[in-house]
């Protein structure tokens, strides 16, 4: 039987145990603006989108959604599963299990809300692109589709596990409890996000996805 010494040099080995805290979100959501696109916008609807922000008590760099600020709202996130799925085959003496697709596991993430509301208005906007209630029609899906990047750090804040999820969108948003006697309570928005695959990345993949979705978010 091994010993608690045996437990703690493997673990040392390893670089230590991961910590569930210890996590980042990006994502660029479809359609946004960036720095790029907002230069060549029509002034008046630039001006409308200033002023909208204005009035909800955020700043002007609050129309440019920066995954950055996303990863820094994001409070707790699920790294995907994935169940195999099976048929039963009859064999001789016995039955086997012989597989013959894959299930991929919804994420849930929730984020913090700020006094903007700023990643309830995302969401909003992001699923009133899926699904135009009014009208009654579904968009297109390379247009309400984008890949989310999920990474689990270590104490130094370097990816040590990452996936991608390959062309993500939400499918819930849950209520939101308002609550007179919730005094000192911080509103959480959770989310649901569907997605077609998830790719596990090593250090270098998931760095440069990173440095791509904040390049894409920012129009450089």
């Amino acid at each position: 039987m091994r010993s608690i010494d045996d437990l703690k040099a493997t673990i040392s080995k390893k670089g230590g145990v991961a910590f569930a805290n210890r996590f980042q979100v990006f994502f660029q959501p479809p359609g946004a603006l960036n720095l790029k696109n907002l230069i060549n916008s029509d002034p008046k609807a630039l001006v409308g989108s200033l002023a909208k922000n204005a009035i909800a008590g955020g700043k002007p760099a609050n129309i440019i959604p920066d995954p950055r600020d996303i990863a820094m709202l994001c409070e707790s996130v699920n790294l995907p599963g994935r169940q195999i799925s099976t048929i039963d085959y009859q064999a001789e003496r016995q039955s086997i299990k012989i597989p013959y697709g894959v299930i991929n596991e919804d994420v849930t993430m929730s984020f913090i809300l700020t006094n903007d509301y700023y990643m309830k208005k995302l969401f909003d906007n992001w699923m009133s692109g899926i699904f135009d209630v009014e009208n009654y029609r579904v968009g297109y899906k390379k247009d309400f589709t984008t890949d989310v990047i999920i990474q689990q750090l270590n104490k130094k804040n370097v990816p040590v596990y990452a996936v991608r999820l390959e062309g993500a969108f939400p499918v819930s948003m849950q209520s939101i409890q308002l609550d007179s006697n919730s005094e000192n309570t911080i509103q959480k928005l959770n989310v649901t996000l569907s997605y077609e695959n998830y790719v596990p990345e090593d250090i270098v993949d998931t760095i440069k996805s990173t440095v791509s979705t904040i390049g894409a978010g920012l129009g450089i």
